[in-house]
Protein backbone atom coordinates (compact mmCIF):
# COMPACT_ATOMS: atom_id res chain seq x y z
CA UNK A 1 0.00 0.00 0.00
CA UNK A 2 1.16 3.37 -1.09
CA UNK A 3 1.70 6.67 1.11
CA UNK A 4 -0.75 8.77 2.55
CA UNK A 5 -0.50 12.54 1.23
CA UNK A 6 -1.86 15.45 2.78
CA UNK A 7 -2.82 17.81 -0.03
CA UNK A 8 -2.98 21.53 1.30
CA UNK A 9 -4.14 24.49 -0.60
CA UNK A 10 -6.95 26.96 -0.51
CA UNK A 11 -7.68 27.01 -4.51
CA UNK A 12 -10.11 23.95 -4.89
CA UNK A 13 -9.12 23.22 -8.39
CA UNK A 14 -5.43 22.92 -7.46
CA UNK A 15 -6.35 20.27 -4.78
CA UNK A 16 -9.18 18.70 -6.94
CA UNK A 17 -6.58 17.99 -9.60
CA UNK A 18 -3.41 17.01 -7.65
CA UNK A 19 -5.88 14.36 -5.07
CA UNK A 20 -7.66 12.71 -8.96
CA UNK A 21 -3.93 12.13 -9.89
CA UNK A 22 -2.42 10.98 -6.86
CA UNK A 23 -4.84 8.65 -6.22
CA UNK A 24 -4.55 7.29 -9.95
CA UNK A 25 -0.61 6.85 -8.85
CA UNK A 26 -2.05 4.63 -5.67
CA UNK A 27 -1.71 7.01 -3.36
CA UNK A 28 -4.33 7.73 -0.29
CA UNK A 29 -4.77 11.43 -0.19
CA UNK A 30 -6.34 13.86 2.42
CA UNK A 31 -6.95 17.40 1.47
CA UNK A 32 -6.98 20.85 3.59
CA UNK A 33 -7.40 23.89 2.73
CA UNK A 34 -5.51 25.96 5.35
CA UNK A 35 -1.95 25.05 7.35
CA UNK A 36 -4.30 24.60 10.86
CA UNK A 37 -6.59 21.49 9.18
CA UNK A 38 -3.05 19.96 7.31
CA UNK A 39 -1.20 19.92 11.27
CA UNK A 40 -4.89 18.40 12.03
CA UNK A 41 -4.88 16.02 9.17
CA UNK A 42 -1.49 14.78 9.82
CA UNK A 43 -2.03 14.39 13.04
CA UNK A 44 -5.20 12.12 12.23
CA UNK A 45 -4.08 10.14 9.51
CA UNK A 46 -0.82 9.32 10.31
CA UNK A 47 0.58 11.07 6.99
CA UNK A 48 3.63 10.39 5.49
CA UNK A 49 4.41 13.79 3.21
CA UNK A 50 2.99 17.26 3.49
CA UNK A 51 2.05 19.11 0.23
CA UNK A 52 1.13 22.50 0.72
CA UNK A 53 1.15 25.69 -0.70
CA UNK A 54 2.60 29.07 1.29
CA UNK A 55 -0.13 31.51 0.55
CA UNK A 56 -3.04 30.58 2.58
CA UNK A 57 -5.86 32.17 4.93
CA UNK A 58 -6.06 31.24 9.07
CA UNK A 59 -2.43 29.61 8.87
CA UNK A 60 -0.03 30.15 5.77
CA UNK A 61 2.85 27.05 4.60
CA UNK A 62 5.77 28.50 6.71
CA UNK A 63 3.93 29.06 9.63
CA UNK A 64 2.54 25.18 9.27
CA UNK A 65 5.68 24.01 8.75
CA UNK A 66 7.14 25.61 11.72
CA UNK A 67 4.60 24.38 13.78
CA UNK A 68 4.88 20.80 12.39
CA UNK A 69 8.73 20.71 13.03
CA UNK A 70 8.20 21.78 16.57
CA UNK A 71 6.17 18.57 17.05
CA UNK A 72 9.12 16.81 16.48
CA UNK A 73 7.34 15.82 13.49
CA UNK A 74 10.13 14.41 10.76
CA UNK A 75 7.83 13.55 7.86
CA UNK A 76 8.93 15.01 4.41
CA UNK A 77 7.23 18.58 3.21
CA UNK A 78 7.18 19.44 -0.29
CA UNK A 79 5.76 22.73 -0.96
CA UNK A 80 4.28 24.67 -4.37
CA UNK A 81 4.90 28.10 -4.78
CA UNK A 82 3.87 30.66 -7.38
CA UNK A 83 5.97 32.22 -9.35
CA UNK A 84 7.76 35.13 -7.73
CA UNK A 85 7.66 33.60 -4.29
CA UNK A 86 10.95 31.82 -4.76
CA UNK A 87 12.46 33.22 -1.59
CA UNK A 88 9.72 32.08 0.51
CA UNK A 89 9.94 28.45 -0.69
CA UNK A 90 14.10 28.67 -0.27
CA UNK A 91 12.52 29.76 3.35
CA UNK A 92 10.60 26.68 3.61
CA UNK A 93 13.31 24.65 2.52
CA UNK A 94 15.36 25.68 5.23
CA UNK A 95 13.09 25.20 7.88
CA UNK A 96 13.40 21.26 6.87
CA UNK A 97 11.01 21.06 3.63
CA UNK A 98 12.19 18.46 1.51
CA UNK A 99 11.72 20.86 -1.92
CA UNK A 100 9.81 22.77 -4.01
CA UNK A 101 7.25 22.89 -6.84
CA UNK A 102 6.68 26.28 -9.16
CA UNK A 103 3.15 26.33 -10.02
CA UNK A 104 1.53 26.03 -12.92
CA UNK A 105 3.48 22.06 -12.67
CA UNK A 106 3.39 19.39 -14.54
CA UNK A 107 1.61 16.27 -12.45
CA UNK A 108 4.26 13.81 -13.45
CA UNK A 109 6.64 16.55 -11.84
CA UNK A 110 4.72 16.11 -8.41
CA UNK A 111 4.68 12.45 -8.40
CA UNK A 112 8.14 12.62 -8.80
CA UNK A 113 9.14 14.43 -6.38
CA UNK A 114 6.86 12.84 -3.95
CA UNK A 115 8.66 9.80 -4.57
CA UNK A 116 12.05 10.99 -4.26
CA UNK A 117 11.16 12.19 -0.95
CA UNK A 118 9.60 9.73 0.66
CA UNK A 119 12.67 7.02 -0.89
CA UNK A 120 15.23 10.02 0.84
CA UNK A 121 12.86 9.60 4.07
CA UNK A 122 13.16 5.90 3.94
CA UNK A 123 17.13 6.04 3.58
CA UNK A 124 17.12 8.26 6.41
CA UNK A 125 15.74 6.31 8.75
CA UNK A 126 17.68 3.25 7.95
CA UNK A 127 20.74 5.24 8.04
CA UNK A 128 19.56 6.29 11.52
CA UNK A 129 18.64 2.70 12.17
CA UNK A 130 22.49 1.59 11.25
CA UNK A 131 24.25 4.32 13.32
CA UNK A 132 22.09 3.89 16.60
CA UNK A 133 23.84 0.15 16.24
CA UNK A 134 27.49 -0.34 18.06
CA UNK A 135 29.42 -1.27 14.90
CA UNK A 136 30.93 -4.89 15.05
CA UNK A 137 34.56 -5.33 14.80
CA UNK A 138 37.39 -5.31 16.98
CA UNK A 139 38.27 -2.18 18.93
CA UNK A 140 38.52 0.95 15.93
CA UNK A 141 38.50 -2.22 12.93
CA UNK A 142 34.96 -2.89 11.66
CA UNK A 143 33.65 -5.83 10.16
CA UNK A 144 31.17 -8.38 10.75
CA UNK A 145 31.30 -10.56 7.65
CA UNK A 146 31.97 -14.15 8.67
CA UNK A 147 35.24 -14.48 7.19
CA UNK A 148 36.41 -12.41 9.91
CA UNK A 149 35.48 -14.84 13.19
CA UNK A 150 39.12 -16.75 13.22
CA UNK A 151 40.78 -13.52 13.50
CA UNK A 152 38.52 -11.79 16.21
CA UNK A 153 38.80 -15.43 18.18
CA UNK A 154 42.61 -15.28 17.77
CA UNK A 155 42.81 -11.63 18.83
CA UNK A 156 40.47 -12.10 21.71
CA UNK A 157 43.12 -14.43 22.84
CA UNK A 158 45.86 -12.25 22.69
CA UNK A 159 44.28 -9.58 25.25
CA UNK A 160 46.02 -11.26 27.58
CA UNK A 161 49.60 -11.34 26.22
CA UNK A 162 51.79 -8.58 28.00
CA UNK A 163 54.67 -8.58 25.57
CA UNK A 164 53.02 -9.71 22.22
CA UNK A 165 55.44 -10.06 19.23
CA UNK A 166 52.51 -10.30 16.10
CA UNK A 167 53.20 -10.58 12.31
CA UNK A 168 49.92 -8.23 10.55
CA UNK A 169 49.48 -9.40 6.89
CA UNK A 170 47.38 -8.17 4.16
CA UNK A 171 47.30 -5.94 1.49
CA UNK A 172 48.23 -2.13 1.29
CA UNK A 173 45.00 -0.63 2.70
CA UNK A 174 43.18 -3.24 4.29
CA UNK A 175 43.83 -1.26 8.03
CA UNK A 176 46.77 -3.01 9.29
CA UNK A 177 47.89 0.29 11.15
CA UNK A 178 44.16 0.06 12.92
CA UNK A 179 44.34 -3.31 13.98
CA UNK A 180 47.81 -2.63 15.30
CA UNK A 181 46.02 -0.08 17.80
CA UNK A 182 43.44 -2.11 18.41
CA UNK A 183 45.40 -4.72 19.97
CA UNK A 184 47.46 -2.57 21.63
CA UNK A 185 44.09 -0.29 23.19
CA UNK A 186 42.58 -3.95 24.18
CA UNK A 187 46.02 -5.12 25.79
CA UNK A 188 47.43 -5.03 29.56
CA UNK A 189 49.85 -2.20 27.77
CA UNK A 190 47.00 0.39 26.84
CA UNK A 191 47.91 2.89 29.21
CA UNK A 192 51.89 2.45 27.74
CA UNK A 193 53.38 4.64 24.71
CA UNK A 194 51.89 3.05 21.44
CA UNK A 195 54.93 4.13 19.09
CA UNK A 196 54.92 3.44 14.88
CA UNK A 197 57.55 3.71 12.49
CA UNK A 198 57.06 3.59 8.87
CA UNK A 199 59.91 1.60 7.51
CA UNK A 200 59.33 2.29 3.97
CA UNK A 201 59.44 5.87 4.03
CA UNK A 202 62.76 6.41 5.61
CA UNK A 203 65.82 5.91 3.99
CA UNK A 204 68.26 3.46 4.99
CA UNK A 205 70.99 5.37 6.63
CA UNK A 206 68.23 6.62 9.04
CA UNK A 207 66.27 3.93 10.06
CA UNK A 208 68.36 2.52 12.13
CA UNK A 209 68.92 5.76 14.04
CA UNK A 210 64.88 5.82 13.76
CA UNK A 211 64.75 2.81 15.69
CA UNK A 212 67.65 2.72 18.36
CA UNK A 213 68.36 6.37 18.50
CA UNK A 214 71.72 7.63 18.43
CA UNK A 215 74.27 9.17 20.32
CA UNK A 216 75.85 12.73 19.83
CA UNK A 217 78.20 12.54 17.16
CA UNK A 218 77.84 9.55 15.63
CA UNK A 219 77.35 10.52 12.66
CA UNK A 220 77.81 13.63 10.70
CA UNK A 221 74.27 15.83 11.21
CA UNK A 222 73.89 14.07 15.01
CA UNK A 223 74.53 17.24 16.67
CA UNK A 224 72.64 15.79 19.81
CA UNK A 225 72.22 12.92 21.49
CA UNK A 226 68.17 11.25 20.36
CA UNK A 227 65.88 8.61 21.80
CA UNK A 228 64.91 5.97 19.08
CA UNK A 229 61.77 4.23 18.74
CA UNK A 230 62.25 1.54 21.44
CA UNK A 231 62.88 3.98 24.19
CA UNK A 232 60.14 6.26 23.32
CA UNK A 233 57.87 3.19 23.42
CA UNK A 234 59.28 1.87 26.53
CA UNK A 235 56.39 -0.60 28.82
CA UNK A 236 54.29 -0.21 25.03
CA UNK A 237 53.75 -1.19 21.87
CA UNK A 238 56.43 -1.28 19.31
CA UNK A 239 55.04 -0.88 15.73
CA UNK A 240 56.62 -1.46 12.62
CA UNK A 241 54.75 -1.22 9.55
CA UNK A 242 55.73 -2.24 6.18
CA UNK A 243 58.77 -4.18 7.99
CA UNK A 244 59.09 -5.93 4.20
CA UNK A 245 60.77 -2.77 2.81
CA UNK A 246 63.30 -3.11 5.70
CA UNK A 247 67.47 -2.73 4.59
CA UNK A 248 69.02 -6.38 5.60
CA UNK A 249 71.64 -4.28 7.27
CA UNK A 250 68.98 -3.20 9.58
CA UNK A 251 67.08 -6.39 9.66
CA UNK A 252 70.10 -8.14 11.58
CA UNK A 253 70.70 -5.40 14.27
CA UNK A 254 66.78 -5.90 15.39
CA UNK A 255 66.88 -9.80 15.33
CA UNK A 256 69.51 -9.33 17.56
CA UNK A 257 67.70 -6.58 19.83
CA UNK A 258 64.36 -8.94 19.95
CA UNK A 259 66.73 -12.20 20.76
CA UNK A 260 68.84 -10.43 23.52
CA UNK A 261 65.71 -7.97 24.63
CA UNK A 262 68.01 -4.94 24.85
CA UNK A 263 69.26 -2.45 22.25
CA UNK A 264 72.14 0.16 22.05
CA UNK A 265 72.36 3.74 20.32
CA UNK A 266 73.89 4.19 17.15
CA UNK A 267 77.63 5.21 18.26
CA UNK A 268 76.98 4.54 21.73
CA UNK A 269 77.96 1.43 23.77
CA UNK A 270 75.13 0.93 26.82
CA UNK A 271 72.80 -1.93 25.91
CA UNK A 272 69.60 -0.84 27.04
CA UNK A 273 66.80 -3.37 27.93
CA UNK A 274 63.88 -4.13 25.20
CA UNK A 275 60.37 -3.57 27.05
CA UNK A 276 58.21 -3.31 24.55
CA UNK A 277 55.72 -5.46 22.59
CA UNK A 278 56.61 -5.28 18.94
CA UNK A 279 53.63 -5.85 16.40
CA UNK A 280 55.14 -5.81 12.33
CA UNK A 281 53.09 -5.20 9.70
CA UNK A 282 53.41 -6.24 5.96
CA UNK A 283 51.85 -6.23 2.27
CA UNK A 284 54.46 -8.38 1.03
CA UNK A 285 54.77 -12.32 1.04
CA UNK A 286 57.52 -12.51 3.37
CA UNK A 287 58.00 -16.18 2.92
CA UNK A 288 58.78 -15.10 -1.14
CA UNK A 289 61.34 -12.44 0.36
CA UNK A 290 63.10 -14.72 2.50
CA UNK A 291 63.48 -17.36 -0.79
CA UNK A 292 64.68 -14.18 -2.92
CA UNK A 293 67.29 -13.65 -0.29
CA UNK A 294 65.66 -9.88 0.44
CA UNK A 295 63.83 -10.59 4.40
CA UNK A 296 66.13 -12.73 6.82
CA UNK A 297 64.86 -15.99 7.67
CA UNK A 298 65.30 -15.80 11.12
CA UNK A 299 64.25 -12.33 11.10
CA UNK A 300 61.19 -14.12 9.97
CA UNK A 301 60.70 -17.10 12.48
CA UNK A 302 61.21 -14.22 15.49
CA UNK A 303 58.69 -12.12 13.86
CA UNK A 304 55.60 -14.50 13.35
CA UNK A 305 55.24 -15.90 16.67
CA UNK A 306 51.59 -14.89 15.92
CA UNK A 307 50.43 -14.64 12.89
CA UNK A 308 47.38 -12.20 11.83
CA UNK A 309 46.29 -11.88 8.10
CA UNK A 310 43.73 -9.41 7.14
CA UNK A 311 41.31 -10.45 4.45
CA UNK A 312 41.07 -7.93 1.14
CA UNK A 313 37.76 -5.80 1.32
CA UNK A 314 36.87 -7.67 -2.32
CA UNK A 315 36.67 -10.60 -0.10
CA UNK A 316 34.63 -9.30 2.63
CA UNK A 317 32.09 -7.28 0.84
CA UNK A 318 29.09 -7.46 3.41
CA UNK A 319 31.26 -4.78 5.70
CA UNK A 320 30.84 -1.75 3.08
CA UNK A 321 27.78 -0.49 4.06
CA UNK A 322 28.62 -0.30 7.49
CA UNK A 323 32.05 1.03 6.95
CA UNK A 324 30.61 3.09 4.47
CA UNK A 325 28.02 4.73 7.30
CA UNK A 326 30.87 4.53 9.32
CA UNK A 327 32.80 7.26 7.55
CA UNK A 328 30.34 8.95 6.75
CA UNK A 329 29.06 10.00 10.04
CA UNK A 330 33.20 10.42 10.50
CA UNK A 331 33.16 13.34 7.59
CA UNK A 332 30.07 14.80 8.49
CA UNK A 333 31.22 15.61 12.05
CA UNK A 334 34.81 16.67 10.68
CA UNK A 335 33.85 18.65 7.54
CA UNK A 336 30.14 20.04 9.55
CA UNK A 337 28.36 18.70 6.65
CA UNK A 338 24.97 16.66 6.98
CA UNK A 339 25.19 13.98 4.24
CA UNK A 340 22.59 11.50 5.11
CA UNK A 341 24.19 8.71 3.25
CA UNK A 342 24.01 5.89 0.01
CA UNK A 343 20.84 5.39 -1.56
CA UNK A 344 20.65 1.61 -2.12
CA UNK A 345 21.57 1.31 -6.23
CA UNK A 346 24.25 3.44 -5.70
CA UNK A 347 25.47 1.25 -2.58
CA UNK A 348 25.03 -1.77 -4.25
CA UNK A 349 27.37 -0.54 -7.15
CA UNK A 350 30.00 0.01 -4.10
CA UNK A 351 29.46 -3.52 -2.71
CA UNK A 352 29.88 -5.05 -6.33
CA UNK A 353 33.25 -3.02 -6.90
CA UNK A 354 36.36 -4.27 -6.76
CA UNK A 355 38.31 -2.39 -4.61
CA UNK A 356 42.04 -2.70 -5.32
CA UNK A 357 42.81 -0.01 -2.62
CA UNK A 358 40.83 -2.05 0.04
CA UNK A 359 39.51 0.05 2.87
CA UNK A 360 41.81 3.10 2.72
CA UNK A 361 40.23 3.63 -1.05
CA UNK A 362 36.66 2.72 -0.21
CA UNK A 363 37.54 5.44 2.81
CA UNK A 364 39.17 8.32 0.39
CA UNK A 365 36.04 7.96 -1.64
CA UNK A 366 33.68 8.52 0.47
CA UNK A 367 35.42 11.46 1.72
CA UNK A 368 35.00 12.86 -1.82
CA UNK A 369 31.36 12.17 -1.37
CA UNK A 370 31.20 13.91 1.77
CA UNK A 371 32.59 17.13 0.50
CA UNK A 372 31.29 17.31 -2.98
CA UNK A 373 27.93 15.42 -3.51
CA UNK A 374 25.32 18.01 -4.98
CA UNK A 375 22.31 16.38 -2.99
CA UNK A 376 22.25 15.07 0.88
CA UNK A 377 21.87 11.86 -0.39
CA UNK A 378 24.75 9.51 -3.08
CA UNK A 379 23.01 8.27 -5.67
CA UNK A 380 24.87 6.43 -8.47
CA UNK A 381 25.61 9.68 -10.67
CA UNK A 382 27.88 10.62 -7.83
CA UNK A 383 29.53 8.08 -7.69
CA UNK A 384 33.35 8.07 -9.63
CA UNK A 385 33.09 6.74 -13.11
CA UNK A 386 35.16 3.46 -12.32
CA UNK A 387 32.53 2.32 -9.90
CA UNK A 388 29.86 3.91 -11.91
CA UNK A 389 30.85 1.75 -14.50
CA UNK A 390 33.04 -1.21 -13.33
CA UNK A 391 32.55 -4.16 -14.93
CA UNK A 392 31.00 -6.98 -13.24
CA UNK A 393 31.67 -10.31 -14.65
CA UNK A 394 29.21 -13.16 -13.81
CA UNK A 395 29.02 -17.08 -13.43
CA UNK A 396 28.03 -17.51 -17.03
CA UNK A 397 30.00 -15.08 -18.62
CA UNK A 398 33.69 -14.81 -19.19
CA UNK A 399 35.54 -12.02 -17.03
CA UNK A 400 37.89 -11.49 -19.66
CA UNK A 401 36.76 -8.63 -22.48
CA UNK A 402 39.17 -9.44 -24.67
CA UNK A 403 38.87 -11.98 -27.51
CA UNK A 404 42.12 -14.22 -28.15
CA UNK A 405 43.39 -14.25 -31.98
CA UNK A 406 43.98 -17.33 -33.86
CA UNK A 407 47.38 -16.50 -33.85
CA UNK A 408 48.24 -15.62 -30.16
CA UNK A 409 49.66 -12.51 -28.74
CA UNK A 410 53.02 -11.35 -27.01
CA UNK A 411 51.44 -11.31 -23.26
CA UNK A 412 53.44 -9.52 -22.05
CA UNK A 413 53.32 -6.19 -24.84
CA UNK A 414 49.65 -6.55 -24.31
CA UNK A 415 49.88 -5.83 -20.91
CA UNK A 416 52.68 -3.31 -21.05
CA UNK A 417 50.30 -1.51 -23.57
CA UNK A 418 47.35 -1.92 -21.14
CA UNK A 419 50.01 0.05 -18.35
CA UNK A 420 50.89 2.73 -20.92
CA UNK A 421 47.33 3.45 -21.75
CA UNK A 422 46.45 3.69 -18.24
CA UNK A 423 48.93 5.86 -17.70
CA UNK A 424 48.53 8.02 -19.97
CA UNK A 425 44.83 8.35 -19.13
CA UNK A 426 45.50 9.25 -15.99
CA UNK A 427 48.29 11.43 -16.38
CA UNK A 428 50.50 9.08 -14.63
CA UNK A 429 48.58 9.00 -11.62
CA UNK A 430 49.62 5.52 -10.18
CA UNK A 431 46.76 5.34 -7.62
CA UNK A 432 44.48 5.70 -10.39
CA UNK A 433 46.09 3.92 -13.17
CA UNK A 434 46.43 0.69 -10.17
CA UNK A 435 42.20 0.98 -10.14
CA UNK A 436 41.92 1.15 -13.69
CA UNK A 437 43.91 -2.32 -14.38
CA UNK A 438 42.39 -3.64 -11.10
CA UNK A 439 45.65 -4.54 -9.62
CA UNK A 440 47.59 -3.24 -6.48
CA UNK A 441 49.69 0.36 -6.05
CA UNK A 442 52.66 -1.91 -5.48
CA UNK A 443 52.19 -4.34 -8.55
CA UNK A 444 51.76 -1.34 -10.92
CA UNK A 445 55.42 -0.30 -9.58
CA UNK A 446 56.79 -3.45 -10.07
CA UNK A 447 55.24 -3.49 -13.77
CA UNK A 448 56.83 0.01 -14.54
CA UNK A 449 60.01 -0.68 -13.30
CA UNK A 450 59.80 -4.34 -15.25
CA UNK A 451 59.54 -2.86 -18.55
CA UNK A 452 61.02 -0.20 -17.59
CA UNK A 453 58.25 2.59 -18.51
CA UNK A 454 59.28 6.84 -17.49
CA UNK A 455 56.32 8.11 -15.21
Amino acid sequence: MKATIVVCDDEELIVWSLQAHLQSEGFTVVTASNGEEALTAVAEHGADLLLTDLKMPVMDGLTAIRALRQTGSEIPVLVLTAHGAVDSAVEATRLGASGYLQKPFDVREVTLAIENALQTDKLRHEVHYLRSRQHVGYGEFIGSAPILEPLYGLLRRLESVSAPTVLISGESGTGKDVLARAIHNKGPRVGKPFVAVDCASLPEQLIESELFGHERGAFTDAKVSKRGLFEIAEGGIAFLDEIGEMPIGTQSKLLRALEDRTFKRVGGLKRTALDVGIIAATNRDLKAEVAAGRFREDLYFRLNVISVHIPALRDRRTDVPELVNTFVASFNRRFSRDLEGVDGEAMALLEAYNWPGNVRELRNVVERLVLLAPENIVRVEHLPAEIQYARTPTPTSSACPFILPEEGVDLEAVECGLIEQALARTDCNQSASARLLGITRYALRYRIEKYGLSC
